[in-house]
């Protein structure tokens, strides 16, 4: 539950969603959390702006898709006009381009409306605390785009963990037989190796294969 002891001041709450049953429910839900004062409800991105200037709630909890104005705009107008009000989106979307259009609107979290009561507290209680809050659903997937976005930048993340043993030791200077000792494998085997390297970085000579190695950080 929010304390004294995790925050200073009562968490006061702007909450707008265009929906009137699931706002309703959400609102109750809310005010039965220890710390938290929903403070105004809006039904639109205009009227949350316009509640917010008049409030000056702690946090804009904000749905984004609303008629009139939607939750993103007027995350980027409360970011920039109340840029103490921070804004957490509380969404039924979890795609990776929801969620990067919200933080760069200025949201400070991101919950998804299938939370349950406890994860909203944490949200609360971490945003007016000045931390960042994502679902672990949203999490995961925006950790998964990072990791697929560093292997499509990594020159190396084309080629097997044999072959970058086979590039290094080539980049080296190891010739063929030298490469077969220290592999532990057959000539041929290496040679098909090297022949794989060559192919899938459409690099064909030794000179061209460790001038990469070098630009890949594989060797110094």
């Amino acid at each position: 539950m929010l304390s004294g002891e995790k925050l200073r001041q009562t968490v006061r709450v702007v909450y707008a969603e265009d929906h009137a049953l699931v706002r309703r429910g959400i609102s109750a839900l809310l005010r039965t959390l220890n710390g938290v004062e929903l403070v105004a409800e809006a039904s639109n991105g205009r009227d949350a702006i316009e509640a917010v200037k008049r409030h000056k709630p702690t946090i804009a909890l904000m749905d984004i898709s609303m008629e009139g104005m939607n939750g993103l705009e007027a995350t980027a107008r409360i970011s920039r006009e109340c840029p103490e009000v921070k804004v957490i989106i509380l969404s039924m979307h979890d795609s990776e381009e929801h969620v990067a259009q919200a933080l760069r609107a200025g949201a400070a979290g991101y919950l998804l409306k299938d939370a349950d009561i406890n994860e909203v507290e944490i949200a609360l209680a971490a945003v007016a605390g000045g931390s960042t809050y994502l679902s672990p659903r949203v999490s995961q997937h925006l950790v998964r785009n990072f990791v697929q976005q560093v292997d499509d930048h990594d020159p190396l993340s084309a080629l097997t963990r044999r072959q970058r043993e086979i590039l290094q030791l080539i980049a080296e200077g190891h010739t063929t037989r030298g490469m077969a000792s220290t592999l532990k494998v057959s000539v041929k085997t290496v040679e098909t190796h090297r022949a794989a390297v060559m192919k899938r970085l459409n690099i064909y000579d030794v000179a061209g294969l460790t001038r990469f190695a070098i630009n890949a950080k594989l060797i110094q």
